[in-house]
């Protein structure tokens, strides 16, 4: 058996060690007599409740509840500014159709009297399939009953990625709500995400987007060398060259930093030399491109590669590209078979580029 022990007295005070154990009760004060039912034990320091008291909990102490943060952090987040940036278009029935004069007849000069042979134009038609899109969520009954409300931050239903806020805070007071918030984003994220990438050549489900409509039509292949201004001179012109007139453009956020790095080495300024944001020469310090048709803002895409080597930047003519419309996103519930509520939301569109050489891209940037 273990064998109790005393320590060294010297130096020890009393009237504190006393107050630790029975703090303003008097000396020889009976504290506790369980016949006449006498308790002070309240008044003395004999017990102390600390942050451990009945044991550490699965989530914490088992005697002090959890208080979660109403504030929801989506960590798989995307900007999707295309979403916005893309005009919109009603569309009837499965296809979008349209033509194009692929020929015209041509002018010509004659002699005076001279005989007129007529010229024809050339028209074809052209067609896309409406594809369809759909976000699927279920939440059960007592999930609706227990959940607290949230607020999910950094969240923008229409598309989000442009100006200062990109993303906003939406509250939903129950869990359905929630769900369908987090539904929605997801389903603005996959159509961004088929605005750059998508290519229904290898998923007939999908739309055909920018990267592949796009084809190899008045290419800047680079081939893994660095990027010059130089370059994006040239790929602007080869738009204006086929009739384009470039409106914005769309680059992987590496490709971005690599223009704006150009531009402020290029005319030898830092940010902080031009707090007002315009360089000399009417030039602005920000992703502004100033061009033969006039200035071009250049936006980061989360969706295009950052790989060296394989970075791309694209011109876009965006009065040519539209996202036909069947059915902008509706909400439908589902039928219900058990304790819960199931929904989806759904889209019916497509991307249309009429006419790709009024576009132009610089690929395989270092």
């Amino acid at each position: 058996m273990g064998k109790a022990f005393t320590g060294n007295m010297d130096g020890l005070d009393f009237q504190d060690a006393y107050y630790q154990s029975f703090a303003n009760l008097k000396s020889k004060t009976k504290y506790w007599d369980p016949v006449s039912g006498s308790d002070m034990r309240a008044d003395a320091n004999m017990k102390a409740t600390d942050t451990t008291q009945g044991g550490p909990g699965t989530a914490g102490y088992a005697m002090i509840p959890v208080y979660l943060s109403p504030m929801l952090i989506d960590q798989t987040r995307k900007r999707t500014p295309l979403v916005e940036l893309i005009p919109r278009v009603t569309n009837l029935g499965m296809y979008a159709d349209w033509n194009e004069i692929t020929a015209k007849g041509a002018a010509f000069t004659a002699y005076e009297d001279a005989a007129f042979a007529e010229t024809n134009d050339t028209i074809d038609r052209y067609s896309t399939p409406i594809k369809f899109l759909y976000s699927v969520g279920r939440v059960t009954g007592p999930a609706r009953s227990a959940q607290p409300a949230f607020v999910l931050e950094g969240f923008q239903g229409t598309g989000s990625g442009l100006g200062g806020s990109a993303f906003g805070n939406v509250a939903s007071s129950n869990a359905m709500q929630l769900r369908v918030l987090t539904a929605a984003r997801a389903l603005k994220e996959l159509e961004e995400s088929l605005i750059v990438n998508g290519d229904a050549s290898t998923d007939a489900t999908e739309f055909s987007g920018i990267v592949k409509l796009q084809g190899t039509t008045n290419v800047k292949d680079l081939d893994g060398a660095a990027l010059t201004y130089d370059d994006i001179e040239t790929a602007v012109q080869y738009s204006f060259d086929d009739s384009g007139n470039v409106k914005i453009a769309i680059g992987s956020s590496s490709a971005v930093r690599d223009v704006r790095k150009i531009i402020l080495d290029t005319f030898r300024y830092s940010p902080s030399d031009v707090p007002s944001g315009v360089l000399p020469f009417g030039v602005p310090s920000a992703v502004l491109l100033q061009t033969m048709v006039g200035p071009v803002p250049l936006i980061p895409s989360q969706y295009l590669s950052n790989t060296s080597g394989a970075k791309q930047i694209y011109f876009l003519d965006t009065d040519y590209i539209e996202m036909r419309v069947l059915q902008d996103t509706t909400y439908e519930a589902m039928g219900k078979t058990n304790d819960s509520d199931k929904f989806y939301l759904k889209q019916y569109q497509c991307l249309v580029m009429k006419n790709p050489a009024f576009n132009s891209f610089i690929d395989n940037i270092l």
